[in-house]
């Protein structure tokens, strides 16, 4: 990928024939590039996070900084009443702070809480995408779709892939425009498509994705921030939004592309981007192996025996005859949302596994092995920010700085009387903006959750799960548009095979109806959300201390 952004086609293509316009709106683009790889690295951000979070505790602590907070606490008749308490900075440079720092490095890093559900999460991914059941499923979708469903279809396929976290950006743009250009249509308007729901649909889904305890772990370190004992935020807590948004946006991307994309496109010549005539190439990718239809089959067996015994385990009683029901969590469906992520790594290693026997691609144990050994190397760069995160995360929670800074910045909230939907608006703004310079939603959220998750909570009785669901929607939006997306390189080459001139700025201007529209009606269902009362999802509160 580096070779290919750093090659001279790639550089410089979005400078073409197309005259002054679009050398100047290349430019502004250079500009947002250039900016966004001069940042440093996340790792060496959290890094300088640390280092000045060390200064900071140890200035804040000789200098004797404070805030003042309410809690509730039992009184002698045991009656919880309101009590103040005085939050201290903690210095983590000299003294017991700075022993408590070295101490408990490795302590913070293997009990962070996004490191392993994500990485239990991918081991089971990784067997189902390594096997090729993910690829091979994904295009049975695609080729049984009728042609005038052909667009929604597409987004919904493209919002739903990110159960396979990045796989869609891959296996879906060359297959999208294929079918695309053998109906006689655009093929960029199928990358297009399909590129809009992998990327600003991202956050967006039926089902719960790898995506959700990851978010959810972070909100909980921020929320813990403010309340060492708070329940964990439930990977389930977006659910019920994350559902209707995957209806919402997968209309509204339909709208967009029959109203003003396709148009667009539908009169230009083949060499810009308009319809093209067929290759023995685009026939070939419309067909299913016999390799892929008996893995197919296997895979969908092992899944309905493997569902069906999930069923039978979540009874009426919420619990197995024989398995008394968890203190304070009954009910079949609440007891098992603690069991989300190893659930999600039986639902993709079992049928992977099937699969990869079927089609031949596993052969011994050794086959095996060796996807969840590359899985867990393509997690490496993850597993080295996490370690840094954690330190930043941890230190940040134990100096004191992150809640003083939370009650002081939901006192000056609260006096500024600015209401909640306001406060949610703008904080999915920042997140957009940040989205261009820094691409890695993790990353992100790693330094909004701690500053925001407890500012929200004091300033504004916004919940954890609610600035989650801002986030998710701030995030998605701009992805598609974004040149530090590290997958915006693989859609131009698969843009350019069609239109060979095309370039970034093509690109840009190709998807940026798509962001700036899903930007204002997704915030806007938010908004709408917040004012029905109606919770996220199960276990996903809209405000703070909300039952």
């Amino acid at each position: 990928m580096t070779s290919l952004r750093n090659s001279p086609s790639i550089r410089w293509m979005s400078i073409d024939s197309a005259g002054p316009e679009k050398e100047k709106r290349s430019g502004w683009l250079d500009w947002i590039e250039r900016v966004g790889n001069r940042l440093p690295h996340p790792m060496t951000l959290f890094i300088a996070g640390t280092v000045l979070i060390l200064v900071l505790s140890q200035v804040a602590d000789v200098g004797n900084w404070s805030a003042e907070k309410t809690v509730m606490k039992p009184n002698a008749e045991g009656v919880k009443v309101r009590t103040a308490e005085t939050v201290t900075a903690t210095g983590l440079l000299a003294g017991d702070g700075a022993f408590w720092a070295i101490k408990n490095m490795v302590k913070n890093f293997t009990e962070f809480a996004p490191l392993g559900v994500v990485l239990v999460g991918m081991l089971g991914i990784g067997v189902a995408e390594r096997s090729g059941a993910i690829g091979a499923l994904l295009k049975v979708c695609m080729l049984i779709t009728p042609a005038r469903l052909l667009t929604p279809s597409m987004i919904v396929i493209g919002i739903m892939s990110s159960m396979a976290l990045d796989a869609g950006y891959v296996v879906l743009p060359p297959i999208a425009a294929a079918l695309y250009k053998s109906v006689g249509r655009s093929p960029l308007v199928g990358l297009a498509a399909v590129f809009v729901g992998v990327s600003a649909g991202f956050s967006a889904n039926l089902f719960i994705t790898g995506l959700d305890p990851l978010l959810a772990g972070l909100s909980t370190e921020g929320a813990q921030i403010l309340e060492a004992d708070r329940d964990p935020v439930a990977p389930t807590a977006n659910w019920w939004f994350m559902i209707v948004s995957t209806f919402l946006l997968t209309l509204v991307g339909w709208g967009v592309t029959a109203w003003f994309v396709e148009p667009r496109y539908a009169r230009n010549s083949p060499d810009q981007g308009g319809p093209t005539p067929l290759t023995e190439e685009d026939l070939l990718a419309r067909k299913i192996t016999p390799g892929e239809r008996r893995g197919l089959k296997a895979a969908g067996a092992v899944f309905t025996v493997f569902f069906v015994l999930l069923l039978l385990m979540i009874n009426p009683g919420g619990h197995l005859p024989y398995d008394p029901p968890l203190a304070g969590n009954d009910g079949p469906f609440p007891r098992w949302v603690a069991a989300i992520v190893p659930l999600l790594f039986f639902c993709f290693l079992l049928p992977g596994l099937a699969y990869g026997i079927a089609a031949g691609e596993i052969k011994r144990d050794h086959d095996v092995a060796r996807m969840m050994g590359k899985t867990m190397a393509d997690m490496g760069p993850y597993i080295v920010l996490a370690f840094f995160a954690a330190q930043f995360v941890a230190y940040f929670k134990h100096s004191n700085l992150g809640e003083m800074m939370a009650l002081a910045g939901g006192q000056a909230l609260a006096s500024a009387s600015f209401p909640p939907w306001a406060l949610i608006a703008a904080f999915i703004l920042l997140v957009m903006v940040a989205n261009m310079f820094i691409g890695s939603a993790s990353a992100k959220y790693s330094f909004f959750a701690p500053v925001f998750v407890p500012m929200f909570i004091t300033g504004a009785s916004i919940s954890p799960e609610l600035t989650q669901a801002a986030y998710r929607v701030g995030d998605s939006c701009s992805n598609i548009i974004t040149p530090l997306n590290p997958y915006m390189v693989i859609i131009l080459v698969f843009m350019q095979k069609y239109m060979p001139k095309g370039g970034i700025g093509t690109l840009i201007a190709l998807m940026l109806p798509y962001a700036l529209i899903f930007a204002v009606v997704w915030t806007g269902l938010l908004i709408f959300w917040m004012s029905t009362g109606i919770e996220l999802g199960p276990e996903g509160p809209l405000w703070h201390g909300q039952p």
